[in-house]
């Protein structure tokens, strides 16, 4: 008896610790990665949608970078750390920009852990922390993490800017020598251009120009208003995927073999034999068209109801309120008005519905002539005439 209550009351503590840990359930983290579909502050969806609905063209990229479109003028490939890119889409980039493309690369904070190809070509170091600035904003808590950036040389999409609002984080050095710093605050340079070919690149240190929290700060939404007017514009999504698993080695799938095979042993071993198999009863069903003669039959015998008639009537002014937004207050002429076909199909069946439930005697070849006229009116108002 002692042992019994013990386990009542152990089991009563292990279902309360059970429910109060599926009540106490904590909300998932905010996404940190700059991903057109990232609504969180450090996302690009604010900015993925400002583009598409102020008309421009605009697309996210979910394959390789070897793929890229032939009508993309801009490419931007923002801090991407999901996985690498090859060497092969090195080669792809610089072929798209020396044909008079441009390309946009938002590098990650750490470098040299994510994008060694990319940061090669690009010969990307770390640069000096920036110092603090509030210039241009209305108060010093409306980004508290930022710091405003001044534009040294105003040209390409930096033409008519004067600052822009960035996280007040480490800048970045770009090594080739025809690579020239366009914005930056203090020591610390934050956006370079270089050109190549008939194209160009422009590297920022961070995907802070383009995330949520900062888009309507000072002129960086500018600045993506220049880009885009240049043609189709493309936001990389592919390298933020999380690249695929390993297979399975050859020792894993022949343990598993084996251990069917042994499972299929034990079974045809120690299972039950049944006898031989009987033959299948077939069974024959009826047919829909017989039970449509035995709805018609049993409504032939029954008569036809006079309540039948005024509840068509109800059943299409409804729809008519749901499809055509044709309110239920108005009157038959007004609503046969309002209908964009068969207003005097309409008309003219209410007519004929008013006549027929007028009569004494409703037979139903009446009753299917008024049901036929309120159908072809169904159709009419759902558009499948």
């Amino acid at each position: 008896m002692k042992n019994l209550r013990t386990s009542l009351v152990f089991g009563v503590l292990i279902a309360l610790a059970l429910a109060v840990g599926l009540a106490t359930r904590e909300e998932a983290p905010e996404s940190l990665v700059p991903t057109v579909e990232n609504t969180g502050p450090q996302g690009l969806r604010a900015l993925y949608l400002y583009l598409r609905e102020g008309g421009r063209a605009v697309d996210a990229h979910t394959t390789s970078l070897e793929s890229l479109a032939l009508a993309t003028r801009t490419l931007v490939v923002a801090a991407p750390q999901g996985q690498p890119v090859s060497k092969e889409e090195v080669a792809a980039l610089e072929h798209f920009v020396r044909g008079g493309g441009t390309l946009v690369y938002l590098s990650p904070r750490e470098l040299g852990q994510h994008q060694a190809a990319l940061e090669d070509w690009l010969r990307l170091e770390s640069g000096p922390l920036m110092p603090a600035s509030n210039r241009g904003l209305d108060s010093n808590l409306a980004d508290a993490g930022g710091t405003t950036l001044d534009v040294w040389i105003a040209s390409g999409p930096l033409r008519g800017l004067s600052a822009l609002r960035v996280s007040r984080d480490r800048g970045v050095r770009m090594g080739h020598e025809d690579a020239v710093p366009l914005a930056g605050l203090g020591g610390a340079t934050a956006v370079w251009r270089w050109p190549l070919g008939s194209g160009e690149v422009y590297v920022l240190a961070g995907a802070d120009l383009a995330e949520n929290r900062r888009l309507e700060l000072v002129d960086n939404l500018r600045f993506w208003d220049a880009l885009s007017a240049r043609g189709p514009l493309v936001f990389d999504e592919f390298h933020h995927q999380l690249a695929p698993p390993p297979p399975l080695s050859r020792g894993i799938w022949v343990f598993v073999a084996q251990v069917l095979a042994v499972g299929l042993l034990y079974t045809v071993s120690r299972g039950t034999r049944f006898g031989a198999p009987r033959p299948l009863r077939v069974e024959r069903h009826r047919s829909t068209r017989e039970y449509v003669r035995g709805m018609g039959w049993l409504m032939r015998r029954a008569k036809v109801e006079r309540e039948l008639l005024p509840e068509l009537d109800r059943s299409l002014r409804q729809l008519m309120q749901e499809r055509l937004g044709i309110p239920l207050t108005l009157s038959d002429a007004d609503a046969a008005r309002l209908m964009e076909r068969g207003g005097n199909d309409y008309l003219d069946a209410k007519a004929d519905l008013t006549k027929t439930h007028a009569q004494p005697a409703i037979r139903p070849a009446d009753y299917a002539r008024v049901v036929r006229r309120y159908a072809h009116l169904e159709r009419l108002v759902t558009g499948r005439a």
